[in-house]
């Protein structure tokens, strides 16, 4: 509420589209790709409650999307229900399907990831910068209603969040944040310090050349375009390393442990990005390029040195931000979450 509480700092650095637009504009992008590729093709009749069924949104930000592309004149009304592909064409209604929608092109949408994708980035922060302040239960219903979407889209908002590490689910099906403070901080880092170069030394011998040479491109593009590059683009960077890279280790208890670590490679960013009001994050890319030659060179001890310096630079930054934080923050009103 305005009177007890300030809302926190909004990330100035959205992730690329789709994860950082709004749910009608993606939706509008995507039908009007599909309509300039004539996957569409004129005379389509466009239903809203078809497409919200496709997307897995509610039916608002389907109508919003058809009257964005009316405005643009790539659909139009006729004398019947919904809205027709193009102008004068005999309508042809046709069973919409993912390929007609190009859900599931190489540079498309994926229709299974699309439905929460969307509104991941903005509740993760939410979720997290709220973390800071304890344990606090996070209500389905009320979320699927925030978010003006369906309780599977919600329900898969809530598991992927549970996957990082940052809510639990109790015996009764409730769902709570997990708190994030500084002991939990340390001991997760701990964590990681201890477990991480044996994991990567293990992966070492594993990780295909191609997937360096991908690593290596991406984070090089990040150096020459930084400071203005997208939080998105940080995360990748962090899933690179720290998750991608790991997988291919032999021992898979160690990545399974590592997995319930992951929340402290989005949590220090987004409380970086509150504290610092939006203006970017520390540039890591050298440290990740100097465990990427480490790989390469098949040096375990180079690895575990750079690897181990840069997880600890990383949690005593993490550590200054979290009391920065809390001490100029107050806590944010969010309507799906209950003391």
């Amino acid at each position: 509420m305005a009177d007890r509480s300030r809302n926190l700092t909004a990330s100035a650095t959205e992730p690329a589209a789709p994860a950082g637009s709004t749910t009608y504009a993606t939706i509008a992008a995507q039908i009007r790709k599909s309509i300039e590729a004539s996957a569409l093709s004129e005379g389509t009749v466009l239903l809203e409650g078809p497409l919200a069924a496709m997307f897995g949104s509610s039916r608002s930000p389907v109508k919003r999307a058809l009257a964005s592309l009316e405005e643009e004149g790539l659909v139009s009304r006729f004398d019947g229900r919904g809205l027709l592909v193009g102008k004068g064409e005999a309508p042809r209604r046709l069973k919409i399907t993912p390929k007609m929608l190009m859900l599931d092109d190489e540079d498309g949408l994926n229709a299974k990831i699309f439905a929460w994708q969307p509104f991941y980035y903005e509740f993760e922060r939410e979720i997290i910068l709220r973390s800071v302040f304890g344990r606090a239960r996070v209500n389905e219903l009320a979320l699927a209603r925030h978010l003006d979407v369906g309780r599977t889209v919600a329900h898969d908002l809530l598991t992927h969040a549970r996957e990082v590490g940052i809510l639990q689910k109790d015996d009764g099906s409730r769902w709570w944040i997990v708190p994030l403070d500084e002991v939990r901080f340390e001991n997760l880092y701990q964590l990681r310090i201890l477990l991480e170069p044996v994991a990567l030394t293990g992966a070492m011998e594993h990780i295909p050349p191609a997937k360096l040479d991908a690593v290596e491109v991406r984070l090089h593009r990040v150096q020459r375009e930084f400071p203005a590059v997208p939080g998105a683009d940080f995360d990748r960077l962090e899933a690179d390393l720290h998750i991608d890279c790991i997988s291919y280790s032999p021992n898979p208890e160690i990545v399974e442990a590592l997995r319930r670590s992951r929340c402290i490679l989005v949590a220090g960013k987004h409380i970086q990005l509150a504290v610092e009001n939006g203006n970017g994050v520390d540039p890591f890319m050298e440290e990740h390029l100097e465990i990427v030659q480490a790989l390469r060179d098949k040096d375990g001890e180079a690895l575990r040195s750079r690897l181990i310096r840069h997880l600890a630079l990383s949690a005593e930054k993490a550590a200054l931000r979290l009391q920065s934080f809390r001490s100029s923050q107050v806590m944010a009103d969010l309507p799906y979450v209950f003391d």
